[in-house]
């Protein structure tokens, strides 16, 4: 038997009046995802266990079986670990984006773009190096990662900053938070030096030429030291790999045991290698037992809000991966367990992420049980969820069902 998860990375939303109050996932076309319900089991699952803010690093170590309330540190170790950074025992990472920010008048500060206008990796590893090399110290040092995604490691202890993803902040006062860091001397140094060095770079210079954000500041936030964890073989006793174009996503597999398998053109957003993906999770299992796949483009769309895109997400996710890879499987002749779902809603009119049960496929290619007959959506996941036993209260016990384990 091969197991596998497939997550649509904020896929779930709420109801918009510009689509006739349907979400979305109800919008879009899944014939994949909808066949795959009305034949399987549908159920909901918490991810996100009370009192913790529903990100990706919480809910995606939910769905690995993971209970965050047990392992989570922080976001940023995490993605340190896919990265190859070790951390010493008085080391903590931060994850660092690079962002478009606006000073105005009398201090305020303007979080205008999370993302600097979704960089490219080969423009920020050309930023993060200057910053290395001009703002590093025996207590800072810069890592590279990918797009806006970057690690900053800072040694020994530092003051209680309480710092908030840029994300939730799209084109909102950020005054305060910012001003958290100005407070004590060596933040506030790093910090401004940080903003000198990335104005005067010609990459930003091109980038303003060109009509794009420039990355003009840096964001800190995701804070942790690494944990430990058991891995998924430990725990299971299955082999497996992840896919993933995010790197908090890779670093939940190195801390899982499983392999991390790079997929060429995997680049977290709605123009990612998709058939790369697919081919990847059918291949690893000819010897492995379990895969898990993530793709970002939902999450990313929402954060956005543009509608489009996450409608366009969402029929990647269905036709791109979910399809191919069940065909593959059964002209394998292979059995199968797949769970599909995502990790939290991304809802477009909030454009960040809210902590809702998410609605879960569960399909066993032996088609043994009778089905959901429910296409897949988030009204038929809260109807299934009223059902006895058709809400789970974690990750754990929905890796434990597809395992077949409880």
């Amino acid at each position: 038997m091969k197991y596998l998860i497939l997550v649509g990375d904020g896929m779930g939303d709420l109801p918009l009046p510009e689509l006739d109050n349907r979400t979305p996932l109800a919008t879009a076309s899944t014939p994949v995802l909808d066949a795959l319900c009305r034949k399987g089991e549908l159920f909901l699952t918490r991810t996100v266990p009370a009192g913790y803010p529903p990100g990706s690093d919480v809910a995606n170590l939910s769905l690995l079986g993971y209970k965050p309330e047990e392992y989570y540190t922080g976001r940023a170790p995490l993605e340190a670990a896919a990265m190859n950074i070790s951390l010493a025992p008085d080391e903590t990472a931060f994850r660092c984006n690079l962002v478009t920010l606006d000073w105005g008048t009398a201090g305020k500060v303007r979080m205008i773009d999370y993302s600097a206008g979704h960089i490219s990796s080969e423009e920020s590893q050309q930023l993060l190096q200057a910053l290395e090399a001009e703002c590093s110290s025996d207590r800072f040092h810069f890592k590279a990662g990918i797009s806006y995604r970057h690690i900053l490691v800072v040694k020994g202890d530092y003051p209680a900053l309480n710092p908030v993803p840029p994300h939730d902040y799209i084109e909102k006062d950020v005054t305060v938070p910012w001003h958290r860091y100005m407070v004590d001397p060596n933040w506030n140094g790093l910090l401004t030096k940080a903003c000198e060095v990335l104005a005067k770079h010609p990459v930003n210079a091109k980038r303003v030429a060109a009509g794009k954000n420039p990355a003009n500041g840096i964001w800190l936030w995701g804070e942790g030291r690494l944990p430990a964890m058991p891995t998924i073989q430990q725990r299971f006793g299955i082999t497996g790999s992840l896919i993933s174009a995010v790197d908090l996503l890779k670093g939940l597999g190195v801390m899982a045991g499983l392999d991390i398998l790079n997929i060429p053109g995997a680049t977290g957003y709605i123009d990612t290698n998709y058939k790369g993906k697919a081919d990847a999770a059918i291949r690893c299992l000819e010897t492995q037992d379990f895969v898990f796949v993530h793709v970002e483009g939902p999450d990313e769309a929402g954060h956005q809000g543009l509608l489009s895109d996450k409608l366009q997400a969402i029929e990647d996710f269905d036709g791109k991966i979910v399809g191919p890879i069940v065909q593959g499987l059964r002209e394998r002749g292979e059995d199968f367990r797949l769970i599909a779902t995502m990790d939290h809603y991304t809802p477009l009119s909030l454009r960040t992420h809210i902590d809702h049960p998410v609605p879960t496929i569960l399909y066993d290619s032996r088609e043994q049980q009778p089905g959901s007959g429910q296409g897949f959506s988030e009204e038929t996941g809260n109807m299934a969820g009223k059902k006895d036993g058709c809400t789970l209260p974690d990750g754990e016990t929905m890796i434990k069902k597809l395992l077949q384990r409880t």
